[in-house]
């Protein structure tokens, strides 16, 4: 048996209603999936916001707005922000985000901060400052080799090893397929990472089973994939979940408590 931690990505920063009508896009839809989600499992969830025209946003009184409300609502669930681009913001805006908010956690892309090194290290800085829980995410070799580099040079705390492996990819679309963790653990095997595995398109519980089996962690939800294995629409988040959860028990594995 396996124990596990599950994080849920409900909205992501792309995604509309278009896509899904029950994709959380207004703050009341967030901490309403964010209840449910928690109830069916969830432990963490990875906090997107939206403007007001629903765009992804990296503004810090809406993050504070919103982590207020998922914590009177939800108090038992850990939060981690995104500081995601998502092909809108530059270095400076992410670093400017956790700078404004020094959160408790947040995913930070190693590919994207690779684009102004000073901003990174900053960054970095801010984070280890703060005790922000930073989660490396990583998308493929270069950026393992871009994480190993700034270990060395100091750039990041040795002390932060949490990271994210993301199989497949939103656009243009890569169908994420099990056997991808392989080369993750392979280039990964000497950083003693915390890792957890999040999964592009339909086959993403199939991909997060194979990485509880191999025993990391996972993110699901919206952000990544909206259907079931036979190309169906899941009903929301919550479900999502749930299914996971399911089948995780089936595989004689369990959730982690506290």
């Amino acid at each position: 048996m396996v124990e596990f931690n599950l994080m849920v990505a409900p909205n992501g920063a792309r995604r509309s209603i278009k896509d899904h009508a029950a994709l959380p896009v207004a703050l009341d839809d967030i901490v309403n999936t964010a209840v449910a989600c928690h109830a069916a499992g969830a432990d963490a969830i990875h906090l997107h916001v939206r403007d007001d025209e629903g765009a992804h946003s990296l503004d810090a009184g809406r993050y504070r707005e919103a982590l207020q409300a998922l914590g009177r609502a939800v108090p038992a669930m850990a939060i981690q922000i995104t500081t995601e681009s998502a092909g809108v913001y530059a270095p400076e805006d992410q670093l400017r985000c956790l700078a404004q908010l020094r959160p408790s956690a947040a995913s930070v892309s190693v590919r994207e901060m690779a684009r102004d090194p000073k901003a990174a290290a900053r960054a970095y800085a801010i984070c280890a400052e703060a005790e922000t829980q930073v989660q490396h995410i990583l998308y493929g070799p270069s950026c393992i080799e871009q994480l190993k580099s700034w270990y060395k040079d100091g750039t990041v705390s040795v002390d932060m090893r949490d990271a994210i492996f993301v199989l497949g990819q939103y656009a243009p679309p890569v169908l994420a397929e099990p056997d991808q963790l392989e080369g993750f653990l392979a280039n990964t095997a000497d950083l003693d990472l915390n890792w957890t595995v999040c999964a592009f398109g339909r086959k993403e519980q199939a991909c997060l089973l194979a990485a509880i089996a191999a025993g990391g962690d996972v993110r699901i939800g919206f952000e990544n994939n909206l259907e079931t294995s036979d190309g169906r629409l899941l009903q929301d988040n919550a479900a999502s979940v749930t299914a996971l959860v399911n089948a995780a028990k089936a595989a004689g594995h369990s959730l982690k408590e506290g």
